[in-house]
């Protein structure tokens, strides 16, 4: 298509390399509307027909991100907040440099968060993302695994890596994993050091100790943001051993500069049977509470 919109050109394309030979005037031209389309999908992830039509014809006036939208996903679909309470996550964000999310699965709290963090990579008002989360089993003993220090924790942070692929290509994606703008590691690497110039997400907090949320809390540094997210039904460590983000929240509550927003089923974007899911095991819950304090009275 960009052959034919440039005629006189002599344009051949291997993999990421264009070659142009012919008039200096024309290829200078061509190289400023292709300038452009890089801009346009570093942007949008995406580009149509219809806006290389209209980058060439010079009737691109307006190349803005809509105001709710935060970033696009790789296919070029627009991220933004899909309820009440995930547009409250975003004033949250907004407002304070530390915010809790707390809700149940699928409300959106990991994706929303990441695709904030991305957001503030690409407008460079920041250096780096930091990614973390505790490194608990969901009720399951992995035991040893194979491979290197990166093999073993990978594992733990796949649902972080399957949200950033969403939002950047892969080949930028590695590219920024290997010159450490994004980073993604376990809780317990944390362990002195020091946060700064980055948004920094905690997820699942709802499986660290309060020793472990302490720790991670003071690591802030200067124009960082912290966003830690976690569901209180789903905790799974040892039986006496007390949620640290439970008391963090106990803890933190009202402190200004902190925001805590909590999410609910209404929240929920995965499919409609989540909901259901998520409904059936609330009312499941609540007959089991009810029944042991019968027997206790």
């Amino acid at each position: 298509m960009i052959k034919a919109l440039f005629p006189k050109l002599r344009i051949v394309g291997r993999d990421n390399v264009i070659r142009v030979l012919g008039d200096e005037e024309q290829m200078a031209a061509f190289e400023e509307n292709v300038e452009t389309m890089r801009k346009h999908v570093l942007k949008f992830n995406s580009i149509k027909p219809e806006d290389i039509l209209d980058i060439v014809n010079g009737h691109r006036t307006n190349d803005d991100i809509p105001k709710d939208v935060l970033v696009y996903s790789i296919g070029g679909r627009p991220i933004k907040a899909r309820s009440e309470n995930q547009h409250r996550l975003i004033e949250a964000y907004e407002e304070n440099d530390m915010v809790f999310a707390v809700g149940p699965a699928g409300t959106g709290k990991t994706y929303l968060s990441i695709a904030l963090a991305v957001k503030a990579l690409k407008e460079k008002t920041i250096k780096k993302i930091v990614l973390s989360r505790p490194a608990v089993e969901a009720g399951e003993k992995l035991g040893f695994l194979p491979g290197d220090m990166k093999d073993k924790i990978d594992p733990y942070l796949q649902p972080l890596y399957d949200a950033l692929e969403d939002m950047i290509p892969a080949a930028r994606l590695q590219d920024m994993m290997d010159k450490h703008i994004i980073q993604i590691a376990p809780l317990a690497f944390m362990r002195g050091r020091t946060l700064s110039d980055a948004v920094v997400i905690l997820d699942e907090a709802q499986n660290t100790t309060p020793a472990q949320i302490r720790m991670f809390l003071t690591r802030m540094g200067w124009n960082t943001k912290m966003i830690i997210t976690g569901d209180m039904t789903q905790i799974d460590l040892p039986r006496d051993q007390k949620s640290g983000l439970r008391e963090a929240l106990d803890i933190l509550s009202g402190i200004e500069g902190i925001g805590v927003v909590s999410l609910n089923k209404k929240d929920i974007v995965r499919h409609k049977l989540v909901t259901r899911i998520v409904n059936a095991y609330e009312a499941f819950d609540k007959a089991k509470n009810s029944e042991q304090n019968k027997q206790r009275q």
